[in-house]
This record gives structure tokens, sequence and C-alpha cells, in this order.
């Protein structure tokens, strides 16, 4: 499926949600959600793309494992982050949803500290 397609199913729940909302509000909520997981879990399947991409990068330079792997996490955090802050306020759960999001920038800062003390690290050595 491309983009064009995803979108298309996207604007159909939404369209059909909307006219469920009328009659049966929480199932227009369900609908939404369960097209929101859809979406979740094809787009988990790109992961491969990613991953083959960033391995290729890695040959060309010689990127540490652990740098990839960091990084790798931090898409991933910010994937279910958007994702789930999404759902919270598309279910009228607007403050689940900043908080949510608030959990995931830091878990991404908590992250990549090893990182940035690699990185001072490399500073220090190349200033001396």
């Amino acid at each position: 499926m491309t983009i064009v397609a995803i979108g298309a199913a996207a604007v159909a729940v939404i369209l059909m949600a909307v006219q469920m909302k009328s009659i049966r509000g929480e199932y227009a909520v369900y609908m939404v959600m369960a097209a929101g997981c859809f979406i979740f879990f094809y787009g988990t399947g790109k992961l491969a793309v990613i991953l083959d991409t960033l391995r290729q990068i890695q040959s060309y330079i010689n990127i540490d494992n652990v740098y990839l792997g960091t990084l790798l996490k931090m898409i991933g955090i910010t994937y279910v982050a958007e994702f789930t802050s999404g759902i919270c306020r598309d279910a009228g759960y607007g403050a689940l949803g900043n908080q949510i999001e608030i959990f995931g920038k830091l878990s991404i800062l908590g992250i990549s500290m090893p990182v940035l003390l690699a990185l001072f690290g490399v500073l220090e050595r190349f200033l001396r």
C-alpha cells in the first residue's frame, strides 16, 4: 500500500466515524482506533527498509552499533508516543495525550545521554 491508499482508507474511516458518531459515539472512537492500529502496524512493517538502509550506511562509515541501536530506539519511542497520544486526543483525553508526549520526549532524552557523553569525550580528545 502507498501513502495514497493509506490516506484514502483513513478518510473513509473518518467519514464513516462521523456518520456513526450521531448513532453510537463510542463505536466511532473504536473505528478510528482500529484504523490507527492498522496503520501503526503497517508502518512498523516498513522498519525493514529502514534497518537495511542503516546497515548500508554503517558499512560506508565506521559507526558503532550502539549508536545505531540508540537511533532506532529513538525512532520507535517517537512513533509509539505520537501514535498513542493521537489516540488519546481522538478519544477526548488530551491531557493524557500530552503526558504521553512528555514521557516520550524524556525517554528520548534519557536514551540519548550516552551518545552525548561520547560526543563530549570526542570533543575533549580533539581539543587536547
